[in-house]
């Protein structure tokens, strides 16, 4: 049995995808050790070339599913029923992994056996001109399972039945395995030295809109989320709870919605949001977020 899994799921991203996965390719560890599993989920981008170019450079064992559009958590779901190996290492299609990474995550393993490694991510706004290798506190995630770089044995995964695909849109699958791992008693430890660059470019002004979509979609799973998870960390990780609730609800009372989108007004969309438009921007995703957990809330409780 190989000792790793890496498993990726990806959706029209071909223009980083060949990158994402040569880095894959290229581990120190040995070619027979380690597999990749790659579920393209729908993509209608030039995602299919990409990866038929990619498996004339694979070093070790690559697999590829390819599904209709169905969201991560199905996508995850099928890389699961792929893996061979004893230790699955999720990341997501904008993460570049040094070559060290699933060498440390091993070394996590042998250390801590039976355990989540949660690896250290350094986020960047370009891949072209990449810091040094160095984490530091500020790049810290206290999520107990985040895919953008964690692993798990196989078996643990496997026995809790994956994720829960009811989680069809946008936001929160993994931390819905995270609660439901830690609460079966897989303990977390974190390994900064399993490491990879988290691509998360500038916004740009035409992709606002995108933006506040999917803070609406990640609220209505934030409810799920709730639902599943009637406890303090999964209040706290949504904002359902009278403290974030009541504040927003006080902010909502100033209206601060239209001079938001005036901040906005007149940007040409390819042009990166400064300081003051990115901030802007943020704030009304956050708006947007509290609006739309407010209606799904009470569908809930209406249904």
């Amino acid at each position: 049995m190989k000792a790793a899994t890496i498993q990726l799921c990806t959706y029209n991203r071909a223009n980083m995808l060949a990158r994402v996965l040569d880095a894959c390719f290229d581990q120190t560890v040995a070619d027979d050790a380690y597999e990749v599993v790659l579920v393209d989920d729908g993509s209608s981008d030039q995602t299919p070339e990409v990866i038929a170019r990619a498996r004339s450079r694979a070093t070790c064992s690559f697999t590829v599913v390819r599904q209709a559009n169905a969201g991560l958590a199905k996508a995850r779901n099928a890389g699961i029923a792929e893996a061979t190996a004893e230790r699955i290492i999720f990341i997501d299609d904008d993460v570049l992994p040094l070559p060290n990474f699933v060498d440390e995550h091993l070394c996590a393993r042998a250390r801590h056996p039976g355990a989540i490694v949660r690896g250290g991510a350094i986020e960047v706004e370009s891949l072209d001109d990449l810091p040094p290798p160095i984490w530091s506190i500020k790049n810290y995630s206290g999520n107990y399972f985040w895919t953008t770089n964690v692993s798990v044995p196989l078996a643990t995964i496997r026995a809790i039945g994956g994720f829960n695909e009811s989680f069809s849109e946008y936001g929160w699958e993994d931390i819905d395995v995270g609660l439901r791992l830690r609460e079966r008693g897989v303990r977390a430890v974190f390994h900064p030295k399993a490491l990879v660059y988290h691509y998360k470019p500038r916004p740009y002004a035409a992709g606002v809109e995108k933006m506040i979509a999917r803070s609406r979609a990640q609220a209505r799973t934030a409810v799920r989320l709730m639902k599943l998870h009637p406890g303090w960390r999964a209040a706290l990780a949504t904002g359902i709870n009278p403290l974030q609730r009541g504040l927003h609800t006080v902010l909502r009372r100033l209206n601060p919605v239209d001079r938001l989108k005036r901040r906005l007004q007149g940007l040409e969309g390819g042009r990166e949001l400064r300081g003051h438009e990115l901030r802007a921007a943020r704030a009304l995703a956050n708006q947007a977020y509290f609006d739309e957990l407010e209606l799904a809330l009470r569908d809930l409780h209406a249904s």
